[in-house]
């Protein structure tokens, strides 16, 4: 599955991933052998925690290597006719202006306009051109935007 992703997210995400393999798995392993010394494994709670704790980090390795393994990167568009992921968009709602970047959902902070192209606002934008009127339906209504420039 294709994962769109910033240089500098891919890069988190493989030092996380190099981290979690090296020194969360031996400290894992040494909770384990250290809770195997303690005697019956089936009502030794510290055992059981380590066993649950192993399992939540192989399933987090997996999910990275997946992200990793999918990454696509994102690059700032040489066209800037027609939004698509990596581009960043100036927009007006009412009577007030917006910078947006389209970024991967791993990626994705709204706060800091950062939005997904798997949101609904992202999804509406792609594809779209300067001087656009974009409608959004949100639970309070419906939403426009007028695409003003695109970087």
């Amino acid at each position: 599955m294709k994962s769109y992703l910033t240089k500098e997210r891919l890069t988190e995400l493989k030092k996380e991933l190099a981290d979690l393999k090296s020194r969360a798995r031996k400290e894992i392993a040494e909770r384990l052998k250290q809770a195997k010394e303690l005697g019956d494994l089936s009502e030794n709670s510290e055992f059981l925690s380590a066993r649950e704790e192993h399992l939540l980090l192989e399933s987090r390795i997996d999910q990275l290597e997946d992200l990793i393994r999918g990454a696509v990167l994102i690059h700032k568009p040489k066209d800037s006719q027609i939004i698509k992921i990596g581009s960043t968009l100036k927009v007006q709602k009412d009577d007030q202006v917006f910078t947006y970047t389209i970024v991967g959902s791993q990626d994705s902070q709204p706060g800091k306009g950062l939005i997904s192209n798997q949101s609904p606002l992202g999804k509406a934008f792609l594809g779209k051109k300067i001087g656009a009127v974009i409608r959004v339906e949100t639970p309070v209504g419906p939403i426009e935007y007028r695409i003003l420039k695109i970087e």
